[in-house]
């Protein structure tokens, strides 16, 4: 799995972001979600599968929330000072919902979470070069009704730091999901062939 470096730094913290490789599975027991391209969070007190959403929080130690993608933004959240993570899958819809504002919300407050004192972590996802789309969608992120190419990682990182989390602690890894087939799955290219990548978070205690 592919990690970033600063979730890598704090202690007990277990991470990463899926590839195509059949070996990059997560460690520990998962707890998912039925995936609906939705802003929806849910609190996941166990492993399983928790509903319809398409972001996960906890402060619970022993498994990972995870988010399932193939072109999709996943996003990690840790918070060392209240115990807490987030998985989001941040699709275009997501991401148009500010559903990665609204796992920041849950987390405050429910664990009474500081945007300043995260740290986040944006993986592999269709990048700008490849992610065009058409009006119907421009216009959900306040572009002109004609088609455009997206970048939302970007569009993520945004709202992060607009919510006040600092610059410093956002990790992107910044590869492409559609360019790289040997690393990535990718709904994009592949289409309904394609697999599913699983990026994951959670507490060793």
């Amino acid at each position: 799995m592919l990690l970033a470096e600063n979730l890598s730094r704090i202690p007990h913290l277990v991470h990463g972001f899926g590839t195509r490789d059949p070996r990059d599975s997560p460690t520990m027991p998962l707890a998912t979600v039925r995936q609906i391209h939705s802003a929806r969070v849910v609190f996941a007190e166990t492993p399983g599968v928790h509903g319809e959403a398409d972001a996960l929080i906890t402060d619970r130690s022993g498994f990972m929330p995870g988010v399932r993608t193939a072109d999709c933004v996943p996003i990690l959240i840790a918070d060392p000072h209240s115990h807490a993570v987030a998985a989001v899958h941040a699709g275009w819809r997501g991401t148009a919902g500010h559903i990665v504002i609204k796992a920041l919300e849950e987390m405050t407050n429910r664990f009474g979470t500081k945007p300043e004192e995260i740290a986040v972590a944006i993986g592999p996802a269709i990048g700008k070069c490849c992610f065009e789309v058409g009006p119907e969608v421009a216009v959900q992120f306040g572009l002109p009704p004609e088609k455009h190419h997206i970048d939302l990682a970007q569009k993520n990182l945004e709202q992060l730091t607009s919510a006040g989390v600092r610059r410093g602690l956002i990790a992107v890894i910044g590869r492409c999901t559609r360019c790289e087939p040997a690393a990535f799955h990718s709904f994009r290219r592949d289409h309904e062939q394609s697999g599913r990548m699983v990026s994951a978070i959670g507490w060793r205690e």
